[in-house]
């Protein structure tokens, strides 16, 4: 990748424990050619891929990618604060 890394074309809204959507703690993905960045603002989160199968805790140090159509989930480790970046290349973490 160039120094001139992807930007986002889209980002999501902050979420916190209390309104992190339910769609996010179950199985989704994103669509073919659609690469995401999870990044945590505060506190830590469990992000689950599964197939292949792996995780890792997230926290504002590390950020979690997200590969296209790559199912997944995020589970609630306590209080947190997140985002969610929309990449249509390969982004930099």
């Amino acid at each position: 990748m160039s120094a001139s890394a992807a930007e986002p074309y889209k980002r999501s809204p902050v979420f916190d424990e209390n309104t992190l959507p339910a769609g996010l703690r179950r199985e989704h993905r994103t669509k073919p050619g659609v690469w995401g960045i999870i990044r945590v603002l505060e506190g830590r989160l469990r992000y689950q891929v599964l197939d292949p199968a792996s995780e890792m805790i997230l926290d504002p140090g590390h950020p979690g990618l997200v590969r296209p159509d790559e199912p997944h989930l995020v589970e609630l480790l306590g209080p947190m604060r997140m985002q969610v970046e929309f990449y249509n290349q390969l982004p930099k973490l």
